[in-house]
């Protein structure tokens, strides 16, 4: 490790860390689109060349984690191997492909004559992310935030701290080789760092959680800094009584098991009582086939006998695991009510072949993302076509669901005249204002 990455070891005290990397942010902010490109490569090419000490470095992660009994769900997302390593470095590239989110124009406008008002995208300075297990966020929260002019700090979890020391120092070491201040990403790596790190308002301008319901929500209320996140991934598969059997239990396998610890994996099937008795049974056995405890109400039960029942707990919890809870409704207002009722605002969908009740469906359900006819698991920023994405949003302000690029970024007026003042325009002899929209063009 040179000189200058070492100057910006976490041994320093949190706030100094802070103060440089905000510094850092600042110039940041003022690169080119070609710069931070150059930048983002320049940091693919470390990783592939510290592959070797990355996939090492994980090796002894899982083995620790194996020694502890790390849940499993963790334990699938922290195992960084020579595949996925690949698969993420391809990712990071990704991220120089897309458009520069900085600097782009959404207003232009003549106040009056020679009084311009312009409306532009910039940075929003300093990320502060806190995450478990994924060693592989780091490189995808290191490339979004360098494409967005961003400086970021980075907390990983205890059982993943050998994969992300590899792999920030090989960012580091990237970014150097591109002549960008290493300063611009920081790794803390003890959880003393997590709580200072949330008392950082005016030095962090955002922070993105990634992990347990608990750890989110933790985040949520012990900090002033904005935060970018969800607690609860409870999403719904409605299976209306004019779905398609094929299509219905094929969405509903890949909803649940394709990796059921994503915070996009269904918690909850609601199945319209008219399709119940022919679907229920064949769709039970598929998903008991696939290793999936099924629970299910008494409707459900009455038609498929061995389903655990359920209790009022069920409709309010992420398993994270292979666990389905089974409701029967009368309707897709039933449906509807019980979705706004338990779901988080993450994800739901619905299976029919009418359009008229998937509109009905896809309008009254209070979701970031509602989907007709596919699986809940499309909801990923890589899927979107985003490169990547920073966590997901179940708020109601934007940026919402799988966030990008797009979320990382602000905007700033600025308005520039030739001597003009206030007073020109107010009182009984006031002089009018243009407002006339002019080409959106820098």
């Amino acid at each position: 490790m040179t000189a200058s990455l070492l100057a910006q070891d976490t041994s320093q005290p949190l706030l100094a860390i802070a103060q440089a990397t905000r510094q850092v942010a600042q110039t940041l902010a003022s690169l080119s689109a070609t710069e931070k490109n150059r930048a983002i490569e320049a940091v693919a090419a470390a990783l592939e060349a510290n592959a070797g000490a990355i996939v090492a470095a994980n090796r002894e992660d899982c083995k620790a984690a194996v020694a502890d009994n790390l849940a499993k769900p963790l334990y699938g997302r922290l195992k960084l191997d020579e595949v996925k390593l690949a698969g993420a470095i391809a990712g990071v590239r990704d991220v120089a492909r897309l458009p520069d989110p900085v600097g782009t124009l959404q207003l232009h406008r003549e106040l009056d004559d020679g009084l311009v008002l312009k409306r532009l995208t910039v940075p929003l300075g300093v990320l502060g992310v806190i995450f478990e297990s994924r060693p592989d966020a780091v490189m995808q929260i290191s490339a979004l935030a360098i494409k967005s002019g961003n400086g970021v700090i980075l907390k990983g979890g205890k059982e993943a701290v050998r994969s992300c020391t590899a792999l920030v120092h090989a960012i580091k070491q990237g970014l150097e080789n591109a002549e960008v201040d290493p300063a611009a990403v920081q790794l803390l790596t003890t959880r003393e760092e997590t709580r200072a790190l949330l008392d950082l308002e005016g030095y962090v301008d955002l922070i993105i959680p990634r992990g347990s319901n608990a750890f989110v929500r933790f985040v949520q209320e012990n900090t002033r800094i904005p935060v970018l996140g969800h607690a609860d991934g409870i999403c719904h598969l409605y299976i209306d009584s004019e779905a398609d059997r094929e299509q219905a239990i094929a969405i509903a396998l890949d909803a649940k098991t394709a990796y059921p610890s994503a915070c996009n994996a269904i918690e909850t099937l609601l199945i319209h009582q008219e399709i119940a008795a022919d679907l229920l049974p064949d769709l039970a056995a598929a998903l008991r086939e696939a290793q999936v405890e099924i629970r299910g109400d008494e409707a459900a039960r009455q038609v498929v006998s061995y389903l655990i029942p359920t209790t009022e707990d069920d409709w309010t919890t992420e398993y994270s695991d292979l666990v389905l809870a089974v409701k029967v409704v009368a309707s897709v207002e039933d449906a509807i009510a019980h979705i706004n009722t338990y779901g988080s605002r993450h994800t739901e969908a619905i299976v029919t072949r009418n359009p008229a009740t998937a509109a009905h469906f896809m309008d009254r359900v209070d979701a970031a993302g509602v989907f007709h006819n596919c699986s809940t698991r499309f909801a990923d920023g890589f899927r979107y076509g985003f490169g990547a994405e920073v966590g997901i949003s179940t708020q109601k302000m934007p940026p919402r669901g799988p966030v990008g690029l797009e979320g990382l970024v602000t905007y700033k007026y600025r308005l520039v005249g030739e001597g003009q003042v206030s007073t020109t325009y107010s009182g009984s002899e006031a002089k009018p204002f243009t407002h006339k929209d002019l080409p959106l063009m820098p």
